[in-house]
């Protein structure tokens, strides 16, 4: 007699991350270049290292209060207004948490209930569907225009709002697309979530990243600070991926129900962390403002490649991706992807995992040395000149 399954349904029906797929294929090979996980190559800044050092060494390893420590939240609260023009009381607006990833799973919890409907807007970052489900909600997607460079407008929000939509789920920058929202984008579209009367998850964790226009924090707009949770963290623009600290400020009786889920699934964010995560808001812009250059180094010179190859790519405004077109190959994202790890040893994350609308993409992390990069772009462009005609290749 066979076992029956103990898995509930909806986790069992959960694809496995289409990310994590290629990265755990490409970790078996050799010689690979890895284009494909959004994971900084920087060795996080020694000062913040060093902090955590010095916080072991006097004997700080004990939990937190469950929202974090008072000083980092105070901390987090002054970069919000110094850099985003945002006012949050650090006492009962901010949750330090496990990751941005955690934030966003206490926020979906917080707010959503069976039957809630949560826009979530593709392409998008492989987890907002799936956490959305997780929370018991019920995840509506609707499609960029890839004809828009994949940028959300109000109208698509509008034709997607029903009777049950609760929230809808914000990246700016995008992530896998690098698509940037400038502050007049952004308008009507947070007019259209005040009209629905909804919640808006903004995810804004490469906010730090954008590089040719000033960034506009979602809740900064007229209206919005009362109805968005604010998400963030330490692992993209501080190369703090490892230590697995993010954070989010809201309105207070949101951020209190984080807090009530929190204390119970994970009590405190690690506390060495958040001593280093304290020293990267007071000291670490330096070495942010480095990184940030290396980073529009490497996006100007891998879009440039791309587009030289013939793989039409626009100009990502934000984060450390660029999301080219392979049509021209006639092969689909994952066959592109499948093809080029095994013949050319590069890694890339075919679209579609991001969304229907990423099929015929593939994403392409420019997290990583020039040198690598200027290695990939030669491989990418031998394999995409052995499967497109010779008048896309010269183009």
């Amino acid at each position: 007699m066979s076992k029956k399954s103990f898995v509930s349904k909806h986790v069992e029906n959960l694809k496995p991350s289409g990310i994590r797929r290629f990265f755990d294929v490409a970790a078996q090979m050799e010689d690979v270049i890895s284009l494909g996980v959004g994971e900084p190559d920087f060795v996080t800044p020694w000062n913040f290292i060093e902090q955590s050092f010095h916080s072991l060494e006097q004997g700080y390893t004990s939990y937190t209060e469950n929202a974090g420590m008072i000083e980092l939240r105070k901390e987090i609260s002054t970069y919000l207004n110094g850099n985003f023009q945002l006012d949050y009381d650090p006492a009962e607006q901010v949750i330090v948490t496990v990751g941005a990833s955690q934030a966003i799973d206490l926020a979906l919890r917080a707010v959503v209930e069976p039957g809630d409907e949560v826009i979530v807007v593709e392409p998008s970052f492989v987890a907002y569907v799936p956490t959305v489900s997780l929370a018991g909600g019920t995840p509506v997607t609707i499609q960029a225009d890839a004809d828009n460079e994949f940028k959300l407008t109000a109208e698509a929000i509008e034709e997607a709002v029903t009777p049950k939509t609760k929230a809808i789920m914000l990246c700016n920058p995008n992530n896998p697309t690098g698509t940037f929202l400038t502050k007049e984008e952004l308008e009507p579209i947070a007019e259209v979530i005040e009209k629905h009367d909804l919640v808006a998850l903004s995810d804004e964790i490469y906010a730090e990243l954008t590089y040719d226009a000033s960034y506009t924090s979602f809740p900064s707009l007229a209206g919005m600070k009362e109805r968005t949770i604010l998400i963030s963290g330490f692992s993209k623009a501080f190369a703090m991926t490892g230590w697995r600290l993010g954070y989010a400020a809201g309105p207070p009786d949101l951020i209190a129900a984080m807090v009530k889920i929190h204390q119970y699934t994970m009590m405190c964010a690690p506390t060495m962390a958040q001593h280093a995560a304290l020293e990267a808001m007071k000291n670490g812009r330096p070495s942010v403002r480095d990184m940030f250059e290396s980073y529009k180094q490497r996006r100007n010179f891998i879009v440039t490649s791309l587009n030289e190859m013939g793989l039409d790519c626009p100009n990502p405004g934000g984060a450390f991706y660029a999301f080219p077109s392979i049509k021209a190959t006639g092969l689909s994202s994952a066959e592109f992807a499948e093809q080029l790890l095994h013949e050319e040893q590069v890694a890339v994350v075919p679209g579609d995992v991001f969304g229907e609308s990423g099929e015929g993409y593939i994403r392409c992390s420019y997290a990583t040395s020039l040198k690598q990069l200027d290695k990939a772009m030669d491989r990418m462009k031998r394999f995409v000149e052995s499967r497109t005609p010779k008048t896309v290749s010269q183009t």
